[in-house]
């Protein structure tokens, strides 16, 4: 609509880090309204103010429930969709007896477009309005997600997964096939709408060293992309690379040796840290992605998030369905939660907000359009009902503040809780 509309109720933004300072609550704002025109974040503030700012908008009313922007999940396998919640494996023989089987169905293009479809539908059900994706190593599963999101009018970043050993027949390609590939992929969506592409090695097991350094050669050409892989996710992986990579001093070297660590780098899970990783990985500024369902459902361990923080790591917050178990950040905040009381580092409601927002579109470098509630920002809205279930009702009752109030939610909600969704300016 022209003349935009106005959201009331609890507006929530950040205007810096929770995870600095003392008072986790200082670093958000709360406001009683947010006024969107022409896809974008007009103001925040008043309800007469932004009455005043679009005068003929109409106002939808909210009151009680907390707006805030939409959740952006930073690690995540679309294709994975159809066999999340798999029992019983560990992550080699999860992949192998899995994922890489249903991975191989996205070779054909209806497959893979009814997948990213139900995958697009299912997350902003639950409230996910922007995700980082990996693909297959088709190029017809990257075509399927993209036409999808742009569909949607969604801001994504997604690549084709780049493996040519230790996988299947049927599922490896080669150093020069994923380098003219993922440039074509490249050339045809990168900065179209709100499409960004992310160069996409699995991980060093899945990758000889002349497809990694066919990889940091692109990345080297084409900085302007983000660049995704795994690291130290679990301890007998790390046992692996070391056999693979006997030259590495860790498994980051891996990466780093071919050109693959930079700022633009997105590294998933970076659960089991060497001393120089975590020097090296600050020092570029480069993303660290908390998988925390996924680490949990696959016993991966437990990522160390305040001792990662505190040494101004760059972190975000995702899923990583299917190895994570749920498609909702409202279950993986709550998971977040849970592994920071095993490590004695519980983590407060606005922290869990912030990285499930703010946090990961720091990650993945687009904080200047998505993750917060800042004019002139895109915008990407959630509604949280704080009331969605009798359980949550009875429970933020008796809150005394509005972190009180979220917190039930965070901890039991599920896509009830999610009363309404924005991608652009458009209701979803």
């Amino acid at each position: 609509m022209a003349s935009g509309f106005i959201l009331k109720g609890h507006v929530l933004s950040f205007s810096g880090s929770p995870f600095d300072g003392e008072r986790p609550e200082d670093a958000a704002r709360l406001q009683e309204a947010v006024a969107v025109q022409d896809g974008r974040i007009a103001g925040a503030g008043t309800l007469a103010e932004m009455q005043a700012l679009l005068p003929e908008a109409a106002t939808v009313d909210h009151s009680g429930k907390l707006i805030m922007a939409g959740f952006v999940d930073a690690h995540v396998h679309y294709p994975q969709t159809a066999i999340i919640a798999s029992w019983g494996k560990r992550l080699i023989d999860w992949l192998n007896s899995y994922t890489f089987p249903e991975e191989m169905r996205f070779a054909d293009r209806a497959y893979a477009d009814e997948i990213a479809a139900r995958y697009l539908d299912l997350t902003a059900a639950h409230g996910t309005t922007t995700v980082c994706s990996y693909c297959t190593i088709h190029s017809e599963s990257v075509d399927a997600f993209f036409a999808a999101a742009q569909a949607r009018g969604q801001r994504v970043a997604a690549g084709k997964t780049c493996m040519d050993r230790n996988a299947p027949e049927g599922l490896r390609d080669t150093a020069q096939s994923a380098y003219d590939d993922s440039e074509a992929l490249i050339g045809r969506w990168h900065g179209v709408d709100r499409l960004e592409y992310a160069i996409t090695p699995r991980f060093s097991p899945t990758s000889t060293p002349e497809q990694l350094e066919a990889m940091g050669a692109l990345w080297g050409k084409h900085p302007e992309c983000l660049m995704q892989t795994h690291l130290s996710e679990q301890t007998d992986e790390i046992a692996w690379v070391r056999e693979l990579f006997p030259q590495a001093r860790d498994y980051l070297d891996t990466y780093e040796e071919f050109g693959l660590l930079g700022a633009k780098g997105l590294y998933g899970h970076a659960i089991h840290l060497e001393e120089r990783e975590r020097h090296r990985l600050r020092d570029y500024g480069a993303a660290l992605i908390h998988c925390p369902t996924s680490n949990t459902f696959i016993g991966s361990g437990l990522f160390d998030m305040a001792g990662l923080m505190a040494e101004g790591q760059r972190i975000g917050l995702a899923t990583d369905t299917g190895g994570g178990s749920s498609f909702s950040m409202l279950r993986t905040m709550a998971a977040a939660y849970e592994i920071g009381q095993l490590r004695g580092t519980p983590l407060h409601a606005a922290q869990l907000l912030w990285l499930a927002t703010q946090g990961s579109a720091i990650a993945l470098r687009m904080d200047g359009k998505i993750g917060n509630i800042k004019a002139g920002m895109e915008a990407d809205l959630v509604v949280l009902d704080l009331a969605s279930t009798p359980a949550i009702s009875q429970r933020s009752e008796r809150a005394e503040d509005v972190w009180e109030a979220v917190f039930p939610t965070i901890m039991m909600g599920d896509d009830r809780a999610i009363s309404e969704v924005w991608i652009g300016g458009r209701r979803v």
